[in-house]
């Protein structure tokens, strides 16, 4: 199958190796001229384990090629997967500017039938949104259609777990476009769910934000636990044996950060609120998170005395092994309180 993949983030860059790995034909997208030519040379704009081999090994063998020209990437492909940044703003809405840029790119360019696929983080009605952009700017009317495909890539792992996911959902308003996806993914041989477009939109928001409720709760039994002279090491082995519950994101420490719970937390309260629904329980999630790295730094104080004569290690910078990436790492944090308390910080990660 000829498939398009517009941005080469994490996301675009490991979705566009697997495809190719799969023994498709894999154009990679993006604007950035610099980025394009040091993925050409084989050079990867971030670390992730196996994707540096998986890449070399794809465009010597021809299936994968890499490109600023959209217009010539949407023609030559069947599929379209959009896998741009959308970032939070201040409200803590999404930014979906860079979505409907290559919405109406490929509206106006678009030559015949095809499907485009929303990889991105998006929120539920965005898939309407893109339908909307490309019938816009189409410059003759031809029939294509949205789907909704979201990801549930782990950094560190992300190669892993787009070859084995627990799931792959796939969300469309027609069983022909969905069709289309399972032929795409039938390889991989894992479970698959096809719904209609806003559910799958919501489901990629669900988990991430049950996981960060996971992460924020036994936080906040780890509180219980410091004051009660309990151990919450014990506390959470006793709760994730239960299969109910699973031990899994139940571990105590500086909270969720990088680059997806954040900003999906915040993204799902604002359109609840935009839908009339107080989001209150996911509010707290937050509000827990946010305490963490005060609350570590506290706790080193009151064992050290004051800090402005000590120097202090932070063993691990990014925010989580296996990755470079230091979007909203609690390291950070927890630095910036270490210094503002007069300490003398050394930082070490691999």
């Amino acid at each position: 199958m000829n498939i398009c993949v517009v941005g080469t983030g994490y996301v675009g860059l490991v979705t566009g190796a697997v495809f190719a790995d799969l023994g498709n034909d894999v154009v990679c997208v993006d604007k950035v001229r610099g980025k394009i030519d040091s993925l050409k040379a084989g050079k990867m704009p971030i670390y992730e384990p196996g994707l540096e081999e998986m890449v070399v090994r794809n465009i010597e063998d021809g299936r994968l090629t890499f490109t600023t020209d959209l217009p010539a990437a949407v023609r030559q492909s069947d599929v379209i997967f959009i896998a741009v940044g959308t970032p939070p703003r201040e409200s803590g809405e999404t930014d979906l500017s860079h979505v409907e840029a290559v919405a109406a790119e490929i509206g106006k360019t678009m030559d015949r039938y095809k499907v485009i696929v929303n990889k991105s983080t998006v929120p539920v009605g965005t898939g309407e949104l893109v339908r909307e952009v490309i019938a816009r700017h189409q410059v003759r009317p031809i029939e294509y259609d949205v789907v909704s495909n979201p990801e549930f890539l782990r950094e560190g792992s992300a190669i892993e777990d787009t070859l084995r996911p627990d799931r792959i959902v796939i969300g469309a308003a027609n069983q022909g476009a969905a069709m289309k996806l399972v032929e795409l993914y039938a390889p991989l041989e894992r479970p698959m769910i096809i719904t209609d477009l806003p559910s799958a939109e919501v489901i990629k928001y669900a988990s991430n934000a049950f996981l960060a409720a996971k992460i924020s709760f036994i936080n906040a039994i780890s509180n219980i636990c410091e004051a009660a002279g309990a151990d919450v090491s014990q506390v959470m082995k006793g709760m994730g044996l239960d299969p109910r519950i699973g031990g899994a994101f139940l571990q105590a420490g500086l909270g969720y950060g990088g680059s997806c719970f954040p900003k999906d937390v915040d993204s799902l309260i604002h359109t609840a609120g935009r839908l009339g629904y107080d989001f209150k329980l996911l509010r707290s999630v937050v509000e827990i998170n946010r305490e963490r790295a005060a609350h570590l730094v506290e706790s080193i104080a009151k064992a050290l005395g004051p800090l402005d004569d000590k120097t202090i290690a932070v063993l691990g910078l990014a925010f989580k092994p296996n990755t470079d990436d230091m979007r909203e790492a609690k390291s950070l944090e927890v630095i910036g309180l270490l210094d503002a308390a007069g300490a003398a910080v050394k930082v070490y990660d691999p």
